[in-house]
């Protein structure tokens, strides 16, 4: 474990309508600093789509309503792959899945639902069946999902990968090996390798983590000392060279609010600490998004298109901006202990320099972490860009933020609970 923990700083963003409602067994993952989010439940199962715009914290409502468009969904995964949107799993009806595979695809620049042509290996014939719990993270041009909770066979181990190019479904074999029957765990990739922690091995916690070598093909355990206890409903993003490891519980009905720093070189844990006056949210079956050069560095294979923004943000072109982040008013931050932290960006570094901690005393605003320089933005938009020129294709600077969204408890009024946590690293 390190000597010096980085500490955190966690802020409630009050959402206005239109909104979608507060929700767990949610799926959500970001694509171009967008933030999407589809299905979950409150009392019943949920249906509707929405994208999020993080800079300006505005919805947007998309059509979830096509025949190409899933049904209600709860504990599915949901993941993007050059610019298409992977939706698996989560129906209520077991019976509809063995006729359809419960695979669906979004166009996120034509903002509409594709359909798809189901495939499988010539030598196996066969396609996942629909399950809950599992994970689905995406390596190269593959979505790899493992094990779930399939109705009337309980948990599963099987590993499933899915070539994005070709639509061809393959069953890794069941190596002796590995983490066994799991659902309700974490996973994610780094570099060229796939994460898991914890999760439910039949109706017992486990806290143990995996690492799958996409190279070998192979399992193995990783064993640290100290590190999170046993956990399910949790959430896991890569940040830097590093897993964060979010909420969770032994059960559901006791989330909690740590934050574990996982170090993929050195392999250690670390919990990290929030600043005086913060505090995380206690949440389970929730979704964690992380947003920035930080979370999402740039994929090796850039197009175009996205080579042009690169340069452009090498070429210093974007503006620098400050976030300027304090408690909402019922926070116990006491008065003048508000913090303001600055991203700074620089020719020489790449991307986003980390964050910085100073104190001053800010400008009262309609979020909790705002960003300064928004309405200047939108003015910058209006006048340099033509009307018709969509979105999209303006390179906003997104700060180094973790989003959890949702999760148990659920709140009683509608709008989804949002929460940003910066860290302050030097």
């Amino acid at each position: 474990m390190s000597n010096r923990s980085s500490p955190c700083l966690w802020t409630s963003v009050p959402q206005v309508s239109p909104a979608p409602c507060d929700r767990c067994k949610h799926a959500s993952c970001a694509f171009k600093g967008k933030v999407y989010l589809l299905g979950g439940r409150k009392k019943h199962s949920l249906k509707d789509f929405w994208k999020y715009n993080v800079v300006r914290n505005e919805w947007i409502e998309l059509d979830c309503s096509s025949d190409q468009a899933p049904e209600e969904l709860e504990e599915h995964s949901m993941v993007a792959h050059q610019g298409v949107l992977y939706v698996f799993g989560g129906l209520r009806d077991s019976a509809y899945s063995n006729s359809k595979t419960p695979l669906w695809l979004f166009d996120t620049v034509k903002e509409q639902w594709l359909h798809i042509q189901e495939q499988s290996s010539p030598s196996q014939h066969v396609v996942p069946a629909n399950r809950k719990g599992h994970s689905a993270v995406v390596w190269e041009s593959s979505m790899y999902i493992y094990g779930g909770y399939i109705d009337m066979r309980g948990t599963s181990q099987e590993f499933w990968r899915l070539d994005l190019d070709s639509g061809v479904w393959s069953l890794l074999s069941n190596a002796p090996v590995g983490p066994g029957p799991r659902h309700s765990y974490s996973a994610m990739t780094h570099q060229d390798s796939m994460y898991l922690y914890g999760g439910l091995q039949g109706l017992k916690e486990q806290r143990d983590l995996w690492r799958w070598s996409f190279h070998s093909q192979a399992w193995s355990c990783i064993r640290a000392s100290s590190g999170p206890s046993k956990l399910m409903g949790h959430s896991a993003v890569v940040y830097k060279d590093s897993m964060l490891l979010f909420g969770g519980g032994e059960t559901q009905s006791v989330p909690r609010n740590c934050l574990w720093r996982f170090s993929l070189t050195a392999l250690t844990w670390e919990k990290l600490p929030s600043l005086p006056g913060s505090t995380a949210p206690c949440r389970v079956h929730h979704c964690s998004v992380g947003l920035g050069p930080n979370f999402q560095p740039e994929p090796p294979n850039l197009s175009d298109k996205e080579t042009l923004m690169s340069n452009s943000m090498n070429n210093n072109k974007l503006r620098p901006f400050k976030n300027k982040c304090f408690p909402s008013s019922s926070s116990a931050w006491e008065p003048g202990e508000d913090i303001e932290l600055q991203t700074v960006h620089s020719v020489k570094t790449k991307g986003l320099k980390d964050i910085s901690t100073a104190l001053i005393k800010p400008t009262p605003w309609r979020n909790c972490l705002t960003f300064e320089n928004q309405e200047a933005i939108r003015k910058t938009q209006d006048d340099e860009h033509s009307a018709d020129e969509p979105e999209d294709d303006l390179a906003l600077p997104v700060p180094n933020l973790l989003l959890v969204l949702g999760g148990k408890p659920i709140k009683e009024q509608n709008a989804i609970s949002v929460w940003q946590m910066t860290l302050a690293e030097s």
